[in-house]
């Protein structure tokens, strides 16, 4: 998966998404994430208690750029891209 999204409210803090329940496990698993479903939803996604700036160190350590970022009402959106897709 050479794609990762990430994403948080406004605050900066934490809680931050770090994917869904496609997401590659070896990625999950590097980042400390835990899988969720949110009451009335019927899908699932991974959650880290950091905040975005340290997830986005993680992943620059492992390969990945950022190629976008948005504000989405009270949501920021990072969009990551790596060139390989080789796992951890």
């Amino acid at each position: 998966m050479p794609y990762i999204l990430i994403s948080t409210q406004i605050r900066l803090t934490g809680p931050t998404m770090v994917g869904d329940e496609y997401s590659d496990p070896s990625i999950m698993n590097y980042l400390g994430a835990r899988k969720t479903t949110m009451l009335g939803n019927n899908f699932s996604e991974y959650h880290v208690d950091e905040p975005p700036r340290l997830v986005l160190d993680k992943l620059e350590q492992i390969g990945f750029r950022v190629v976008s970022m948005t504000g989405v009402g009270q949501t920021l959106v990072w969009c990551l891209y790596k060139e390989t897709s080789d796992s951890l």
